[in-house]
């Protein structure tokens, strides 16, 4: 068990009260307690983030690299301890875990080699003797509010941009995943980030969430979470005048062509869909399947997902873990309810499940619908949980107006190996993520990364895209 404390100016510091996190997979075991925080908390840890910003901007980005380099070494050093953390507080499975942490080293990595890019342009001046050019400044003190199904890979690639391109930050980890984002923050004050530069203060999003979105002393927010309190949190920005990204829910499709690679399309779509319990904002939810195709596709989805071993992460054999929480689990529940409720066909799971060991934890069978129409809740409404949704369609065009039909737009597959059809699907539909024969969930890390619709505010993260947030164009002009 882990007794995490708040990290505030370089020192860990309690705060009034605890939050304690037990084990998904088995709520006997407490992995940890993190501080719930008030606003007082959250006023020292911006003060010190603004008393350090001017130190860590006069440093220069190749210096601020050098300490990412180093952040990425210890990082590497740890990857099983980190792993392991994450999985026994969030619940998926230690190959995945350590896949996630290990794209957080390269993540460090990546951003660390830009301290050594041009932050501007020389730029052609009417008058012959005025130098003209732009350069970058970054917005100062960030607020990085994180969410808990990625609680390594999400905080490192708002905080690693953030961090070399000048800003000081702090962090609001989801308090379900914030025993691993306390390992995070270890990596960071034993790599020698200088105190002020990260701060770290964990409790409810209702308190320590909104103190920081609404602090007139942060310069720019970055959340990764719920639509709903991401409209809350942009209205508290827009009322300080505060730059502010938000990344949100998804209702992914996944589209399948009578012409596709049946095989590559199903363990693709299990996949995208299943892993880590569905709690992935780029899970596939929807699937559209060509009626030509569609008994043999459901057919090989079946087989796969009634083969799927559910249990603890930490075992070998584990392919799909709990869920993160009861009150998760309750609501993913309710809504496969609410299909049957609502006239889908349930084929596959649809049960908690209380064999055995997993009767202490958040299990739940992997879950398959049929008959879904597009107006249904379950294809409409976000579960954040193991379910898929078939939809048998008659052509592209009414699978395209279909999967377009909510009021998401993050990222959709489609299976084809007609390059036309490939390249009209692109085209039309409506998300910020699209691939073609490839699963819905994840992107490259230098890829920029963000959704349409309620699923972003439009801004972009990851890869150079992170730039446009985290900095502003200064434009100047020299005239001897």
């Amino acid at each position: 068990m882990l007794n995490c404390l708040n990290y505030i100016n370089g020192e860990w510091k309690a705060a009034g009260g605890h939050i304690s996190n037990y084990n998904p997979a088995d709520n006997r075991e407490l992995v940890g307690t993190v501080p719930s925080s008030t606003p007082k908390e959250v006023e020292e840890a911006v003060r010190a983030a603004g008393a350090a910003k001017e130190g860590w901007v006069k440093s220069g980005s190749i210096q601020r690299g050098s300490l990412l380099y180093r952040a990425a070494e210890k990082l590497e050093e740890r990857l099983d301890d980190v792993a392991a953390c994450l999985t026994k507080e969030m619940g998926k499975t230690f190959a995945e875990a350590k896949g996630e942490t290990m794209r957080g080293v390269q993540i460090l990595r990546y951003y660390a080699a830009e301290g050594w890019k041009k932050d501007g342009d020389h730029l052609p001046s009417s008058d012959p003797g005025t130098l003209h050019y732009t350069t970058r400044v970054p917005l100062g003190v960030v607020g990085i509010i994180s969410p808990w199904n990625f609680p390594v890979a999400i905080p490192v690639w708002k905080m690693a941009p953030a961090f070399i391109y000048g800003n000081t930050v702090v962090m609001k980890p989801a308090t379900e995943a914030a025993v691993t984002a306390a390992k995070l923050i270890e990596i960071f004050d034993d790599a020698g980030f200088p105190p002020g530069v990260v701060n770290y203060v964990t409790g409810k999003g209702s308190v320590v969430g909104q103190a920081l979105a609404s602090h007139p002393e942060v310069d720019g927010i970055s959340f990764t979470g719920s639509d709903q309190t991401g409209k809350v949190i942009a209205q508290s920005c827009l009322e300080q005048g505060t730059k502010y990204q938000l990344e949100m829910g998804g209702k992914n499709p996944v589209l399948v062509e009578e012409d596709a690679d049946l095989e590559r399309a199903v363990d693709l779509t299990v996949s995208g869909g299943l892993k880590s319990a569905g709690q992935k904002c780029t899970a596939t939810s929807r699937v559209f399947i060509h009626e030509a195709v569609y008994d043999t596709f459901k057919k090989k989805l079946l087989e796969k997902v009634n083969s799927i071993q559910t249990g603890n992460g930490m075992k070998e054999n584990t392919w799909m873990g709990p869920v993160i929480s009861e009150t998760q689990l309750d609501s993913i529940l309710q809504y496969i309810e609410l299909g049957e409720k609502e006239g889908a066909t349930l084929i596959a799971g649809g049960h908690r499940i209380e064999d055995g060991a997993a009767a202490f934890g958040n299990f739940i069978e992997p879950t398959v619908f049929e008959n879904v129409t597009s107006e249904m809740t379950i294809a409409q409404e976000e579960i954040f949980g193991p379910v898929l949704a078939l939809i048998k369609t008659a052509s592209m065009e009414e699978a395209l107006q279909q999967a377009n039909n909510t009021k998401y737009g993050l990222s959709a597959s489609y299976f084809t190996s007609d390059i036309e059809k490939a390249l009209t699907f692109t085209e039309k539909i409506e998300a910020g993520l699209v691939r073609v024969n490839g699963e819905s969930a994840g992107v490259e890390l230098h890829a920029p990364f963000g959704g349409m619709k309620a699923s972003s505010s439009y801004s972009r993260e990851q890869g150079e895209a992170a730039k446009e947030f985290y900095t502003s164009i200064k434009t100047v002009s020299i005239t001897p």
